[in-house]
């Protein structure tokens, strides 16, 4: 197959929040189009309307669009195969669903949904399983939309084909049964709409999940009565949850997609993790830009066996990320991350300051949402909290009155310091001299009385981004407290 005509598609449902695995499913045939040079296509598979969500596709078209997914045809931009809303192709799904019943393939279902119900008990209770071609009607009514139409296996045979990610697969007639076509609200299903908007749009590549395998006998069957060409079958395997068991699911506290972004995480990383779950290039690569990713995406390298969700993975590679960004555009990524004291921070160049705390912190984010809570002290000065200088494990052998005399030669020795981290580098080596004490005691010291945080940048940088006035405010606010009554 020449590389230009490769098509691929995404083709979600509108019924609730964007899991991990949904987008997954985008960015796989995402890549192969892009590899080949072909067309991706959104369609939106809209027809189930007791779960439809009403922002649940503008969610999700938000989402493709930050992690870098634009498709070349489908809502929004158009394309030579519109409407991409299974709902607003209705006419067409009728079109060929006239092509068979016009064969004898297709017939309306006159069974209630208690009477199909009852059929199944029944066969419950013989322990067999339920076929509703054993029970297909003799003389069915004449089909007319508001009536369930299913399609008539007439050849119930064995079938073979090739998945270019499973393999040679087959099934015996076993896995055939007559399936419904058109809802009795004229609508399709699944089994029948993907199989006419592929034909209809031209799709190579059908691009699904290994749990629809099973179903494929079925479909085989159907793309023959209506005399198409099947497209190449690329199934996807499972997300499994962290132990391996089962396949990931939101009760396993999956999170939303549009929840890791509100958390922090990068677009690159996000698309970097969800696409080499289940698919590697046979290096030992692990951190792929969007450019390596298209040119290195095959899917012969996309893994038969399930891939494990490792959200500690996911923050490894969110940080790495991180520190790859240049400060501009990490800048530009971190608004709506900082805290609300930034807000109210009095200074003559916010977006300069933060650009210097983004210098000084981006070796230590995990995720952008660290700068939430590990930024506060740069923009206000934090509440004084003696037990976290007093019952710190390094300063335990120390009196108030020893740490606050600490704290005062401190204020001597920076007092006269040129602010440069150079310079305030050397006064602090100096005050280890001079006070005969551990780095780990006196700078541990220092840094809680300015930050009152759990852990700082390098201590002489984090003192250059305060400012000298700060810092000594900072210290004699300390020492004031360790020598209060």
């Amino acid at each position: 197959m020449s590389k230009a005509k490769v098509r691929t598609r995404f083709a979600p449902s509108p019924t609730g929040y964007v899991h991990i695995g949904n987008i997954r499913s985008a960015i796989f045939p995402y890549l192969i189009a892009k590899n080949a040079g072909g067309k991706f296509i959104l369609r939106i598979e809209d027809t189930d309307r007791a779960r439809f969500v009403a922002d649940a596709e503008k969610v999700l078209e938000d989402v493709m669009l930050w992690l870098g997914l634009q498709w070349d045809e489908g809502p929004v931009v158009g394309g030579p195969f519109a409407p991409y809303h299974q709902t607003e192709r209705q006419d067409i799904y009728i079109k060929w669903a006239q092509k068979l019943i016009d064969k004898g393939l297709a017939y309306a279902d006159p069974y209630s949904a208690e009477e199909l119900q009852k059929m199944r008990e029944e066969a419950d209770a013989n322990k067999r399983p339920f076929v509703y071609r054993e029970h297909r009607p003799e003389n069915p009514p004449e089909w007319k939309v508001g009536m369930p139409l299913r399609f008539k296996q007439t050849d119930l045979k064995s079938w073979h084909w090739h998945d270019a990610v499973m393999g040679d697969l087959s099934a015996g007639p076993e896995a055939l049964d007559d399936f419904i076509l058109i809802k009795s609200d004229g609508l399709p299903t699944y089994n029948f709409a993907h199989i006419v908007d592929d034909a209809e749009m031209e799709t190579t590549h059908t691009t699904r999940g290994v749990e629809y395998v099973s179903s494929t006998p079925n479909y085989l069957a159907l793309y023959e009565a209506l005399e198409l060409t099947p497209p190449i079958f690329v199934s996807f395997p499972h997300i499994l949850r962290p132990d391996g068991k089962k396949k990931l699911g939101k009760r396993d506290g999956a999170k939303s997609v549009t929840e890791y972004r509100e958390e922090g995480y990068l677009p690159e990383a996000m698309l970097n993790f969800l696409a080499t779950l289940g698919w590697n290039d046979g290096t030992e690569q692990e951190i792929f830009t969007m450019a390596e990713l298209m040119d290195k995406f095959e899917i012969g390298r996309i893994q038969r066996s399930g891939a494990r969700f490792d959200e500690n993975k996911l923050i490894w590679m969110n940080g790495q990320w991180i520190r790859r960004l240049p400060v501009e555009e990490l800048y530009t990524q971190s608004e709506g991350f900082w805290p609300a004291s930034s807000g109210t921070w009095v200074g003559p160049d916010l977006p300069a300051y933060k650009k210097q705390i983004l210098g000084l912190m981006q070796d230590r984010l995990k995720t952008l949402g660290d700068l939430r809570t590990g930024t506060d002290y740069f923009f206000a000065d934090p509440a004084v909290d003696l037990q976290m200088m007093t019952g710190d494990k390094k300063l335990k052998s120390f009196s108030e009155a020893e740490l606050a005399d600490l704290l005062q030669r401190t204020v001597t020795k920076l007092n006269d310091t040129e602010w440069t981290s150079e310079k305030i580098q050397d006064s602090l080596n100096e005050l280890l001299v001079e006070t005969g004490k551990k780095p780990v005691q006196l700078f541990s010291l220092i840094r809680i009385a300015l930050t009152f945080a759990p852990f700082s940048p390098a201590l002489n940088e984090t003192m250059v981004v305060l400012g000298k006035n700060v810092v000594l405010a900072r210290l004699n606010r300390a020492i004031e407290a360790l020598t209060s009554d």
